[in-house]
């Protein structure tokens, strides 16, 4: 059994705070997630987490215009922000810095040459890593003072040569990157509230500052008459340079307000390109607005609670928006105003998960109350189910993968149809209790339940719907239960130190009790079906033979799961009693090894025959999340406590998140508000059924861990003779069909371009006839990209025809493996289409319009002959 797993993707989190950033090529989005950062594929449709780890919960990122550097930066602290440099396309990082501060925005200059670094009253412009060859990677460039309270953005000029600060002592100010002869530095007040945003149009003589009470200055560049002999810099105006005088200030040309007397502006955006400028509320509220004019475009609510962050690709036509409290990632296109991402993790903590036969969903369940599916090739959730009015105990898949099962402490059972996406069954008791674990037996027609107060299991039959049988016996709420894999035996486990087999099928209902010395935890069967794997609050791993009854080995766990010191714990991580021992169990495919994991950071794995600990996971390395470190930071301890614990009043920005909503008569403050740090937990681990994954639901998201690595060079069935020179020389030859296969294998993208483009379109029908079928995906992936890309619509459409035609059952009868290429290929030719509608429109008014106006002109040609 191969063991080697690395960390491959992270899902049930789309977004937790910081900024987004799109792509040059607008087509990917940026999403922190905690210490780690996603990105989201919007053409291919498909979401991948970058390898590394920031210390903490990341702050800001950056990126590049060449998308050659990442700056990744930890979240404001006393003494933090820390960055890591980041090559993006290998995702490998480079280095390691700490500016010793907090950093609240950090931005690329247009050029690329620089970055600025904003912290406390201070911005620090850097040389960016790359540019010039030096001992150290990070070299400042200047440090630029003047705002009297914290600076909380900065905005480059389009030239690279200033950037403009906002802060919050209501002023913006703007600074040259190198020494200008004449020039200092500008102060824009006038604002009552913080600046959010402050813009530069494309020629660099207007202004547009945002103030956080929803005032927007426009801000002119005047001169007076008689001082236009003198001049301190010029602007690049497309090409031509202008010289400005000396004596030119800044002046507030207009004002404009948006209209919100109580509701705050969080952020802003504009595009310089399209002038199209986009605010974000605290309502939850987006407006997009149109410059200079001012014209109100769109407004529309997209959320309950605050939009946190907003960024707009390279072609306008995008807009990202995301949303802190709800995990909430939105890319709506705002010209056809249609979503082309809408995603959402749980709420609040995730409890369960399941593999689907197939490998290629999962199923999660959270204190929410929601059930969602998650593709685990795209990494997006493609359902929610909010059926259920409590939390989500456990989730089960029946065999076929067509149906899924949950348990709530709601005191229901459901059963959603994954092909019409429904709750097509509900199972509840005639009195209500709590759920806490469910089975499913193999053939899918019996589902058991075990609850939390009465200590009785209730089972079901999925076809009717009916009460089928109450077992009772244990004197604990049960913890879990297992079906064997043939379906013969319903494994039990309970808080009254025991564990159970029953034989619900048969006459006698024997029962086997299996005992402990502590309260069991989790339970699973061998794949074989032979033993039985029980964890229980000590820390151990029994193993029992199911057939003799007897105990067969014990994994001493105690001490492999025991690790990170809480905040509030007064002895060291190795005396802590709190949390050794695992709540969830799972054996690999082969029935060698079995993954357990609990409340910690840690997930080992053991080996079933010798009951040692073979390998230790670990979760997450974020010191954002409590039980991470080993040792404190005594620096840290204060007469009142541990800061990370004392709730100070200044951490939330706004009024209205400070203001006390709590009830009369109740205690002092608002008791729902976090005041302990989220602590690092693995809920659910489960192996896929093919072996080569294995998923954990833990604090930070759904983790998943493979064998399967992500490798940027990415060649398919590749051998020694297929090199670019044999690729052309075959296509030279007219052998289309062969060139195109060997471009496939050696999978370069300007290969296949070059071999796509040269087949005749008398060919591709044969092409397409004799192509391996194992090609087909790559080909309509290829296909739809080409189509974003090249303006060869007959010819793409030809190709499209030919695929259908030829290979239209393959793709109906295994249509899963080809949903993300086809759901692509689908949006391209529902756009071109929109286009060439579009134009067919403009075009025929347009000519209506040149009939009518040639008549109406012959019309008066002859009547002025008449006369």
């Amino acid at each position: 059994m191969k063991i080697d797993f690395k960390f491959s993707n992270l899902l049930g989190t789309v977004y937790t705070q910081g900024n987004l950033v799109f792509t040059p090529d607008g087509n990917s989005i940026l999403s922190p997630v905690g210490n780690r950062v996603s990105v989201f594929d919007l053409v291919n449709n498909k979401s991948i987490t970058l390898p590394f780890e920031n210390q903490k919960n990341i702050r800001r990122i950056a990126l590049s215009p060449n998308a050659a550097i990442l700056l990744s930066v930890d979240e404001e602290d006393h003494l933090d922000g820390r960055v890591l440099l980041v090559n993006y396309p290998r995702r490998v990082v480079l280095h390691k810095f700490n500016f010793g501060m907090g950093v609240t925005d950090v931005k690329f200059s247009p050029d690329g040459k620089f970055f600025a670094v904003t912290h406390e009253k201070y911005i620090e412009v850097w040389k960016s890593p790359g540019f010039n060859k030096e001992f150290a990677p990070f070299v400042l460039h200047r440090k630029y003072t003047g705002h009297y309270d914290d600076v909380v953005g900065v905005t480059w000029s389009g030239d690279s040569q200033y950037f403009i600060s906002c802060s919050k002592d209501m002023t913006a100010r703007i600074y040259s990157v190198n020494p200008i002869e004449g020039f200092t530095k500008t102060v824009l007040s006038g604002h009552k509230d913080t600046v959010v945003g402050a813009f530069f149009t494309k020629n660099q003589k207007t202004i547009y500052t945002v103030g956080r009470d929803g005032a927007l200055f426009v801000r002119k560049y005047t001169v007076p008459k008689e001082s236009a002999d003198e001049h301190i810099m010029d602007i690049d105006t497309d090409g031509v340079k202008e010289t400005q005088a000396a004596t030119k200030r800044w002046v507030t040309a207009s004002k404009h307000f948006f209209n919100t007397t109580s509701i705050r502006v969080v952020c802003v955006e504009y595009h310089v390109e399209s002038r199209l400028l986009v605010v974000g509320f605290q309502s939850g509220i987006f407006g997009i607005w149109e410059m200079p004019d001012f014209n109100n475009i769109h407004t529309l609510s997209i959320s309950q609670t605050k939009i946190t962050s907003l960024a707009i690709n390279k072609s306008s036509e995008w807009l990202a928006f995301g949303s802190s409290k709800q995990s909430q990632l939105l890319v709506w296109e705002w010209q056809s105003e249609s979503y082309v991402l809408k995603q959402q993790g749980h709420y609040y903590d995730m409890n369960t998960l399941s593999y689907s036969p197939d490998s290629q969903t999962i199923a999660t369940g959270a204190d929410d109350g929601k059930l969602k599916l998650w593709n685990t090739i795209s990494g997006f959730c493609f359902v929610t189910f909010t059926e259920h009015s409590s939390a989500i105990t456990q989730v089960e898949f029946a065999k076929n993968g067509q149906v899924v099962f949950s348990s709530s402490l709601d005191g229901t059972v459901r059963a959603f149809d994954l092909i019409r996406y429904r709750n097509f069954r509900t199972f509840t008791t005639p009195s209500p209790i709590q759920f806490t674990c469910l089975c499913v037996d193999p053939s899918g027609e019996i589902i058991c339940a075990g609850s939390m107060d009465t200590f009785e299991m209730y089972v079901w039959s999925v076809q009717t719907g009916k009460l089928l049988d109450i077992l009772s016996g244990h004197e604990g709420p049960i913890s879990g239960l297992a079906f064997s894999p043939n379906g013969t035996l319903l494994a039990s486990s309970s808080w009254d130190y025991t564990a159970r087999t029953w034989d619900i099928f048969g006459r006698s209902k024997n029962v086997e009790v299996f005992r402990h010395t502590s309260d069991v935890l989790a339970i699973a069967f061998k794949p074989d079906g032979r033993q039985l794997a029980c964890s229980t609050l000590d820390g151990q791993v029994a193993f029992w033979d199911v057939e003799r009854g007897t105990q067969v080995g014990t994994a001493e766990g105690r001490k492999d799961i025991s690790g990170g010191r809480k905040v509030g714990d007064r002895t060291t991580a190795a005396n802590s009693t709190s949390g050794k021992a695992f709540n969830s169990l799972s054996y690999t495919a082969d029935g060698s090894c079995i993954l357990a994991g609990g409340n910690s950071k840690y997930v080992c794995v053991y080996e079933v025959r010798t009951a040692l600990l073979i390998k230790k996971f670990t979760i997450s390395r974020n010191r954002s999340l409590d039980g991470v470190m080993e040792f404190l930071n005594s620096k840290n301890m204060t007469e009142a406590g541990p800061k990370e614990l004392i709730d100070e009043a200044g951490d939330l920005s706004d009024l209205e998140d400070r203001i006390d909503k709590s009830l009369p008569g109740i205690q002092t403050g608002d008791l729902s508000v976090r005041k302990t740090m989220p602590e690092v937990r693995t809920k659910c681990v489960r192996f896929s059924p093919t072996g080569r994954s294995w998923a954990a639901a833990s604090t930070e998201g759904l983790l998943i861990y493979s064998l399967d690595e992500t490798l940027l060079f990415d060649p398919f069935n590749l051998d020694i003779t297929i090199t670019p020179s044999s690729i052309l020389s075959t296509l030279s030859s007219t052998d289309y069909l062969k060139s195109l296969v060997m471009a496939f294998r050696l999978n370069e993208s300007y290969l296949i371009q070059k071999v796509y483009e040269s087949i005749p379109p008398s060919d591709v029908s044969f092409v397409v006839k004799e192509i391996p079928q194992i090609y087909l995906d790559k080909l309509i992936k290829f296909i739809a990209i080409s189509m974003e890309t090249t303006p060869h619509v007959e010819f793409h459409l030809l190709w499209i025809r030919e695929i259908v035609k030829s290979h239209g059952g393959y793709l109906r009868t295994r249509l899963s493996e080809f949903t993300i290429g086809l759901r692509s290929l689908s949006r391209c030719v529902t756009k071109v289409l929109e286009d060439i509608g579009k134009m067919c429109d403009e075009n025929t008014y347009l000519m209506e319009y040149l009939i009518t106006a040639s008549d109406l002109h012959r019309l008066d040609t002859r009547l002025i002959e008449q006369k």
